[in-house]
């Protein structure tokens, strides 16, 4: 306040007494960011791609550590006959460890995802972020401890890697049920061949479900590809893996971005 004399008065405070809700309103709405659910539309594409990914894991391990890390209908049969000759080989041993491993990660990334509602988007982000770094370490042990010189050697840089990928891979399938994308679980492949040429509309002009029936296996045939190539050369399996590690960070941007569910919109 001004006084007589064209002054400030005493009383005038040094600094505005109006706090700056500038910092609140962001954090306030990067809050209701985070927590709002993300949209269905167009997100099969997402788990489409989550198909590469386990095509590149898959083949890569297959051909190194001689187990599957995704698919455990492999592991199963390998198990199996491990169980039914087990000196014959110690194939049986990782994919016992790998179909474990898988398990137990699917107890738990189910109950995190119906804990914090499955559909909101830290709540994706944060399980990519998750799958994320376990492969990232994963790929870590792979590189310090360098191939394994023997095929059957069943010790820690072997196991341990293993247990780390398989225990995130089931992480893809749980999002797939919470985005009631039932089919699209990035480790089975059987019944989407099943589904897609027993389809009535197979050879419709539009026909969305046999549209993602056929992404599935193509992107999970380009990352065994892509896998098998990294296996035969000198980046070995922890090449698959640090690839598989950048792809995973790349979809929790992607769930960071994606838009938000809208009133009305089926959930």
């Amino acid at each position: 306040m001004m006084n007589s004399n064209g002054s400030a008065g005493e009383d005038t405070p040094l600094l505005s007494s109006t706090p700056n809700r500038k910092p609140h309103r962001l954090g306030s709405r990067w809050h209701q960011h985070l927590a709002a659910k993300v949209s269905r539309n167009w997100a099969d594409c997402v788990l489409i791609l989550c198909y590469l990914i386990t095509g590149l894991l898959d083949s890569a391990s297959i051909s190194v550590w001689g187990s599957f890390v995704s698919m455990q209908t492999g592991n199963t049969v390998y198990l199996g006959l491990g169980l039914a000759e087990p000196d014959a080989s110690t194939r049986w041993i990782k994919s016992g460890v790998s179909l474990l491993a898988f398990c137990v990660g699917s107890f738990l990334f189910s109950r995190f995802h119906r804990r914090f509602s499955p559909k909101r988007r830290w709540v994706l982000a944060a399980s990519f972020t998750a799958q994320a770094a376990l492969t990232t370490i994963a790929a870590g042990l792979v590189t310090s401890a360098g191939p394994p010189t023997n095929p059957q050697d069943v010790g820690w840089p072997v196991l341990v890697p293993i247990a780390l990928v398989a225990f995130q891979s089931c992480g893809q399938a749980v999002v797939s049920r919470a985005l009631d994308y039932n089919t699209l679980t990035s480790v089975v492949l059987t019944s989407i061949y099943c589904d897609l040429f027993s389809d009535a509309e197979l050879f419709k002009l539009r026909n969305v479900e046999r549209n993602r029936r056929t992404g599935a296996p193509l992107c999970l045939l380009l990352g065994a590809f892509v896998g098998g190539q990294f296996a035969d050369s000198s980046w070995g399996v922890a090449g698959a893996l640090w690839a598989a590690s950048i792809l995973k960070a790349g979809v929790v941007v992607v769930w960071l971005l994606w838009p938000a569910e809208e009133s009305g919109e089926e959930s």
